[in-house]
């Protein structure tokens, strides 16, 4: 069970939700939702532990297994299969297990009989955890979420972003936590896996708070609504699914339109009698109390639901460069004996268009990070051509300085922009007043799209690298940066499971990794794309 009461919550000095109060209960399967930048990570975060509200109290009753967008992992040179089962701490114990089943093969009695003691307290702890089925259960959860058995024998630092994520997912829903806090946790996913992780929640027993664009989550889990209007700061709770939250959402809204528009119409009535009123002395008392009626009238409204805003996303006009910007000769890349992919070679030619594609762990954004140069590849090199001026979004949001603001890393991408014109781009992102002066740690993760966006918008690059672009994107916001793709004249190198994304670059070829194989592109590819 988790209780918040007279929840106050706030994003520096702006205001964003207030005396607000709900319970999660077992049973109840929750989505949170509202435009990007509403405050839909701060409050999870909040209800998690992570972070304090500016008023109220949040009461936890039970384990809590929160998943962040940003997920923090602690010991990367930990194997994958021990970060999961360190959620039931499975991992200790079965270490103590290794370490005293050796021991018992010392020439020593002493050292023996304490290694036989040892096992025999590290295996009733194993069997009061679950035993070797616990163990099981973790490996089918993760090979449901795209980790295979080889994978989990890999330390976390040789995994891909993606790919750790998909391992803090599982952690979670190995824990056995009674309430879960999922912040968009389908990011990442291919098609069956999430199918897979749908079905999974469905039979939750526990409480469930889910923020997530994935419509089709929503629908076939969610059995209450949690919208948060940035416009009011205020929480609508919606006791139904979301089909019928829908309905009633729009039915709520015409209602609210109607209330007000009649006010409006009797609120005018009255200051026009007062304004007639006040020209008589003897009637100015009257007029006074004609005039507070009306203004009581229209206080006593609840607020429409203002438009909510969407951050004008187009690409930059891609500085003048040569036929082949850029071009990869016999990358490979490998992580201890784990080879990734090796001897790919890719031409990128002004204006191309191309997409990469490969299941889960083949490498597509090693690939790009090699491209980019903020890793090395093992072989061969990236040769810059006449001209080249590279954008590189990352999934993971690694080109922003969360140590800095928003109005320092915006400077920093574009040094050649005063002041006045920083401002004006980060306005047209959606970033204004005290907004830019918020660090970028403590940005939600449709907030750190929006700024890496709005980084590349001043580039004037003219060959974009994409990682999963349209990754925490409310369906406005992800609208806009399709259309910025469709539109784009400079080369582009896409990493994505979007469908869409694909649709709106329309590509010239396609990259197969881990194998290298290059192709034109045709729309037998677009199968794979969901799943890659």
């Amino acid at each position: 069970m988790l209780v918040a009461k007279d929840l106050e919550v706030r994003a520096g000095a702006r205001l964003l939700l207030e005396g607000v109060s709900f319970q999660v209960a077992p049973g109840d399967k929750i989505g949170l939702v509202g435009r990007n930048g509403a405050g839909k990570t701060t409050l999870t975060k909040i209800l998690s532990g992570e972070a304090a509200p500016a008023a109220g109290s949040v009461s936890l009753g039970g384990q809590v297994g929160y998943l962040p967008q940003d997920p923090r992992t602690g010991d990367l040179d930990v194997l994958a299969k021990d970060r999961i089962l360190a959620a039931r701490g499975l991992d200790a114990v079965l270490a103590r297990l290794d370490r005293a089943g050796l021991a018992m093969g010392d020439d020593s009695d002493e050292v023996r009989d304490k290694a036989m003691a040892a096992y025999a307290r590290a295996e009733a702890e194993l069997a009061a955890a679950g035993g070797y089925a616990a163990e099981a259960e973790a490996a089918r959860i993760a090979s449901n979420l795209g980790l295979p058995d080889r994978v989990l024998h890999q330390p976390l630092h040789t995994l891909s972003g993606g790919q750790r994520r998909r391992v803090e997912l599982a952690r979670i829903l190995f824990s056995g936590a009674e309430t879960m806090l999922l912040d968009e946790p389908t990011n990442h996913l291919d098609a069956d896996s999430i199918l897979w992780l749908r079905t999974f929640l469905q039979g939750h027993s526990g409480g469930l708070l889910v923020i997530s664009h994935d419509v089709g989550l929503l629908e076939q889990t969610v059995n209450k609504v949690f919208h948060l209007d940035a416009n009011r700061s205020e929480l609508d709770i919606y006791a139904m699914n979301w089909k019928r939250y829908l309905q009633q959402r729009e039915t709520d809204e015409k209602r609210r339109r109607r209330e007000r528009q009649n006010a409006e119409k009797q609120a005018g009535h009255l200051m026009a009698q007062a304004d007639k009123m006040r020209a008589k002395a003897t009637k100015a008392v009257a007029a006074q109390n004609m005039a507070k009626r009306a203004e009581k009238l229209m206080a006593g409204l609840d607020a429409v639901r203002a438009q909510d805003k969407v951050a004008k996303i187009r690409f930059p006009e891609p500085a003048s460069c040569g036929k082949t910007p850029l071009t990869a000769e016999s990358l490979s890349k490998s992580y201890g004996s784990l080879e990734i992919f090796t001897g790919v070679d890719l031409a990128i030619d002004k204006g191309s268009q191309v997409v990469i594609l490969g299941l889960n762990g083949a490498g597509k954004t090693t690939l790009l990070r090699i491209l980019a140069g903020v890793e090395s590849s093992d072989t061969g090199a990236v040769k810059a051509g006449h001209g080249l001026r590279l954008g590189y979004y990352a999934q993971e949001h690694e080109t922003l300085d969360t140590s800095r603001s928003v109005l320092e890393n915006m400077k920093n991408a574009a040094p050649e922009l005063n002041d006045t014109d920083v401002r004006k781009v980060l306005g047209s992102f959606l970033f204004s007043g005290d907004d830019v002066d918020k660090p970028a740690s403590v940005l939600s993760g449709g907030e750190k799209t929006r700024l890496a966006l709005a980084a590349l918008v001043v580039s004037s690059a003219n060959v974009l690298l994409l990682d999963e672009p349209t990754n925490n994107l409310d369906p406005a916001s992800r609208a806009e940066v399709l259309a910025a793709i469709k539109s784009y004249a400079g080369a582009v190198v896409l990493v994505t499971h979007d469908e869409g994304a694909v649709d709106a670059l329309d590509p010239d070829r396609v990259l197969l990794l881990p194998d290298g194989v290059e192709d034109l592109w045709n729309p037998q590819y677009a199968e794979l794309v969901s799943l890659a």
